[in-house]
């Protein structure tokens, strides 16, 4: 079978030319304001990869295009999910329309791709939903230049990021549990790769430790509940277990389910608290207590931030969404008291 060649992308020709992609789509488009030596550089540059550019990047040039690229990972977890939804609706409310690039892998070159193909089809500036390390290591290699936001990625990409304060939301989790009398809280956590997950480990730990409390060993999960059914197994035989925040609602299903086999009654016996908010957690049995991630708000923020960044602006400030406690009855103090 002969291998698969992608066409070259914008960004290609600017990166073999030596020039920004905005330059490159100004010589595509005949601006008088380029040098003669830069244009028949990036004009090389097009005969030498082959570029068609039936459908550069004009808006890059003009400004007029009311178009956004989005590039997600291929998933159906809730979180992710549930910002692409939210992103898309909330552009649609602003003018914007969407080109969704969905992707399995994070690697530099698959997101240097999808960026150029999105750009090749002239849309106005970029959303990264950028869950996992990979994916923040991938966005250090495309230009500074590019008007470019990542949610839910690393809060450190200050400037052009915004995402679910995580950390806050954890310490709201293991703040409950302590505050209803519990001497310590264990953790089921998602994929260490994953910056959600790392957030939530971090603010649970600094929650104890804010007490005097050292944290117990984490609990490893994969965001699936069969993930929460074994990690559900392992604390429903140890009986100083009294409280556990799992990091996110469906391995919570997990635990409550193993919980159950082993004849620990939630919240009587141990006290669980998940993450997310997931429209079904108000009817597992008993109704989680959980935290809610604000997505809609996440989205406004986004996409007003990638506006500034496609006006020019390069002091904005990234933006965090603090999430909330919702409370229902899967916690109560621990036995005895």
């Amino acid at each position: 079978m002969p291998k698969l060649v992608r066409d070259p992308s914008i960004l290609d020709v600017a990166r073999l030319a030596g020039v920004s992609h905005q330059t490159v789509s100004r010589v595509l488009n005949d601006h008088p304001n380029v040098r003669d030596t830069t244009r028949q550089r990036v004009r090389s540059a097009i005969a030498e990869l082959g570029y068609r550019p039936n459908r550069a990047a004009r808006a890059l040039v003009t400004g007029s295009y009311r178009s956004i690229g989005v590039v997600a990972p291929r998933s159906t977890l809730y979180g992710p999910a549930s910002l692409l939804a939210a992103f898309e609706e909330q552009s649609a409310l602003e003018g914007f329309t969407v080109t969704v690039t969905r992707l399995r892998t994070f690697t530099t070159s698959v997101v240097r791709e999808a960026v150029g193909g999105l750009l090749d089809q002239r849309v106005a500036g970029l959303i990264v939903i950028a869950p996992l390390a990979a994916a923040a290591d991938a966005l250090d290699d495309l230009p500074d230049d590019l008007p470019l936001v990542a949610v839910d990625g690393h809060p450190s990409r200050a400037g052009s990021s915004a995402t679910v304060d995580q950390v806050t939301g954890a310490r709201l989790a293991t703040a409950h549990l302590l505050d209803a009398g519990h001497g310590t809280v264990w953790h089921v956590s998602g994929p260490p790769d994953w910056f959600d997950a790392a957030g939530r480990v971090t603010g649970w730990q600094a929650e104890l430790r804010a007490r005097g409390i050292d944290p117990p060993p984490v609990i490893d999960g994969d965001w699936t509940a069969d993930s929460g059914y074994r990690a559900g197994q392992l604390l429903g035989r140890m009986p100083e277990v009294t409280a556990v925040f799992v990091a996110n609602d469906a391995m919570a299903v997990g635990v409550l389910h193993a919980l159950h086999e082993h004849g620990r009654r939630v919240p009587d016996d141990v006290s669980i608290v998940g993450f997310d908010d997931v429209p079904e957690a108000a009817h597992f049995i008993p109704p989680l207590t959980t935290v809610r991630q604000d997505f809609d708000a996440v989205a406004r923020e986004s996409l007003a931030l990638l506006i500034e960044r496609i006006d020019g602006s390069e002091s904005v400030e990234g933006r965090l969404v603090v999430p909330s406690l919702v409370v229902r009855s899967s916690v109560a103090p621990p036995p005895g008291r």
